[in-house]
C-alpha cells in the first residue's frame, strides 16, 4: 500500500519548511504529495515551486475545480507541470459544491457531473494531441455562431493521469468508469461498500478491472496512548462535515456517512449544526464516527487500523496527520513512524 502526503499552506515565511517536507516525504518512499485549492490558494502554483526541489515523488492537484477554470485551460495548466516536473504531475479535479461554486466562482453548481465528465473528456482529447471540436451539454467547442474555430494546443501527445473526487452514487460510478484514480473522503474500511461498490459498478460497465482505478483514499492518522481524548478532539470536525461542508439540502459528507449506516446520527448532528448549536452538535458525535473513518490510538492499534484500509481494497492512503500540530518536527516524525508501520502490511 502506497502513501501520499498534503502540503501545507505556501506561506511566504515557511516556503522552505513546505520544500524541506516534501523532500522527507520523497526520501521515506512517499508517492505522492497533493496540494489543495482551499481558501488560500490554488492548487497548481505550489506544485510549480516544487518541481526542480524533488526528483522522484509523485506531484498531484487535489484538487482543482473544474468550475474555477476552462477545460482547455485545465489542460493546458496540466501540460504545463506535467513538462516542469519531468511527468511527475496528477491532474486531480472535482465539482466541489454548491456554496463555494455559486458563492466564490459565481457559477451554478449543477449539472456538476456533467460539467466534471465533459471537462475530463476535453483535457484528454487535448492531451491526445487533437484539435479541439467538441460538442456537449456544458461546453461547446468552437462555439456554435460565433467567430471561434477548432483549434490544437501545441504540445506533442501526452499521457497525463487523471484523478477524481467524489463522493456521491452517480459521481463514483463515473469515476470507476473513467478515471485513473479516485480520490476518496468520508471512506470507512469497515463499510468499503458505501463507496467501492459504485466504483467497481462503474469499472464494470467500461469492461476494466477496478484495479485500474488507484483507490486514493483520505484518512487522519494519530499515534498516542490517550485514545478518548484523541477521539474528543476530532469531532468538531466531524460535526462541520456533517453540518458545515454543505447546505442543509446538498451535503456529500454527510449522504457518505448516512450510506455508511450513520443516517440518524448524521441528521441529527446537522440539524445541530444548522441550527447554530455547535458544540451540541460535536456532542452528538458518536465515538464510532471517528474510530471507523480514522487512524487513531497507539502504535499497534494504529497499525491494525491501516491493514482494514488495505484488505478493503485501498491502494494509496492520503495522510492528515494534523493531530501533529503544525508542521514541524512532530509531523516529520509521526510520518515516520507510519512508514515504519505499514512495511508489513501487504
Amino acid at each position: 500500500m502506497k502513501l501520499a502526503i498534503e502540503l501545507p499552506r505556501a506561506e511566504p515565511d515557511k516556503l522552505q519548511l513546505m520544500t524541506d517536507w516534501v523532500q522527507h516525504a520523497e526520501k521515506l518512499g512517499v508517492d505522492i504529495a497533493f496540494s489543495a485549492e482551499a481558501w488560500w490558494s490554488d492548487a497548481a502554483t505550489p506544485l510549480a515551486y516544487l518541481a526542480d526541489k524533488t526528483q522522484t515523488i509523485k506531484l498531484a492537484t487535489g484538487i482543482m475545480q473544474v468550475t474555477a477554470r476552462t477545460p482547455a485551460m485545465t489542460a493546458m495548466t496540466a501540460l504545463t507541470l506535467h513538462d516542469l516536473t519531468g511527468g511527475r504531475f496528477i491532474l486531480g479535479l472535482g465539482a466541489s459544491g454548491p456554496q463555494v461554486v455559486e458563492g466564490l466562482h459565481g457559477v451554478k453548481y449543477n449539472p456538476a457531473l456533467t460539467r466534471l465528465r465533459e471537462t475530463v473528456e476535453i483535457c484528454r482529447m487535448i492531451f491526445r494531441g487533437e484539435k479541439v471540436n467538441y460538442q456537449g451539454k456544458q461546453f461547446q467547442l468552437p462555439l456554435p455562431d460565433s467567430e471561434g474555430k477548432s483549434l490544437k494546443i501545441a504540445h506533442e501527445p501526452t499521457d497525463v493521469p487523471i484523478y477524481v473526487a467524489t463522493l456521491g452514487p452517480n459521481s463514483l460510478r463515473y469515476t470507476g468508469e473513467a478515471a485513473n484514480g479516485w480520490l476518496g473522503t468520508s471512506f470507512s474500511p469497515d463499510h468499503p461498500e458505501a463507496h467501492l461498490d459504485y466504483l467497481a459498478e462503474g469499472a464494470k460497465k467500461a469492461g476494466r478491472p477496478v484495479s485500474d482505478l488507484n483507490r486514493c483514499v483520505s484518512v487522519r492518522v494519530e499515534i498516542g496512548e490517550d485514545v478518548q481524548s484523541m477521539i474528543d478532539a476530532r469531532k468538531p470536525a466531524v460535526a462541520f462535515n456533517m453540518g458545515g461542508m454543505g447546505s442543509a439540502d446538498t451535503n456529500f459528507y454527510n449522504d457518505a456517512f448516512k450510506r455508511a449506516g450513520y443516517e440518524e446520527d448524521a441528521r441529527a448532528i446537522q440539524a445541530l449544526w444548522l441550527d447554530g448549536k455547535r458544540e451540541e452538535a460535536a456532542a452528538r458525535v458518536p465515538d464510532a464516527m471517528v474510530t471507523e473513518f480514522q487512524a487513531l490510538g497507539t502504535p499497534d492499534m494504529v497499525r491494525e487500523r491501516l491493514a482494514t484500509y488495505r484488505k478493503a481494497g485501498v491502494d494509496t492512503l492520503k495522510l492528515g496527520l494534523d493531530g501533529a500540530g503544525p508542521l514541524g518536527p512532530a509531523r516529520f516524525e509521526l510520518l515516520e513512524n507510519i512508514v515504519d508501520l505499514i512495511k508489513d502490511i501487504e
